[in-house]
């Protein structure tokens, strides 16, 4: 004979619990944290666009200097070079707490930014190049992007610190000893923005430009 009311299982109990729970849990701070790490991680993926962006944008640059300035090789392969090994070194949001990781990405990153102002340095040289359409639009487009990197590495910046915070502050550090014990700190980049010397790009207004 069955009986007319089951006895839940252990999982339904424990959802049970936690559905009571969730919200004193919510009100305690609770997800301050895994909140917090996910806009670093979204931030992140902005910062990985915006560089991207740029990445794909090189050999068009490349190509249309190239056909006014095939003699400048050495710049040239440099900036070849130098996006090869910016676009090998990738870092996915689950390393971001990885300092060496981390380190690499900016240095490649950087070796490009400095590769591709020594290119764009040198058409200053080619006033047929400077008057190009196809290299007007690439110019404009370099220059917006220069401008979103720098604007997605701020918002990355201020999204980690709110999450490292997070991680060292009361309330939430209590549910980083007693829950969300495998968090750790992210890494942010240790050059300021204004402290880079980013692509010119401005042609414009140098004389005979």
């Amino acid at each position: 004979m069955s009986t007319a009311f089951a006895v839940p299982s252990r999982q339904a109990r424990n959802l049970l619990a936690i559905l009571l729970l969730a919200p004193l849990l919510a009100a305690c701070g609770f997800n301050t944290i895994p909140t917090a790490e996910e806009r670093a991680k979204a931030a992140w993926s902005e910062v990985l666009n915006q560089y991207q962006r740029r990445a794909d944008l090189i050999p068009n640059l490349v190509e249309t200097v190239k056909a006014y300035a095939a003699h400048e090789r050495e710049v040239l392969e440099a900036v070849v070079e130098a996006r090869a090994k910016a676009t090998d070194v990738t870092i996915s949001p689950e390393m971001l707490a990885d300092p060496e990781a981390f380190k690499a990405f900016q240095e490649s990153q950087s070796a490009l930014t400095g590769a591709l102002s020594r290119l764009l340095a040198v058409v200053e040289n080619y006033p047929d190049l400077k008057a190009n359409q196809n290299f007007l639009a690439l110019q404009a487009q370099i220059e917006g992007t220069e401008n979103r990197i720098a604007v997605a590495r701020r918002d990355y910046i201020e999204a980690v610190r709110v999450y490292n915070t997070s991680l060292k502050t009361f309330p939430s550090m209590i549910w980083a000893w007693l829950w969300f014990t495998d968090n750790a700190p992210y890494q942010n980049f240790t050059v300021a923005d204004d402290k880079i010397e980013a692509p010119k790009v401005d042609f414009g207004t140098k004389q005979g430009g």
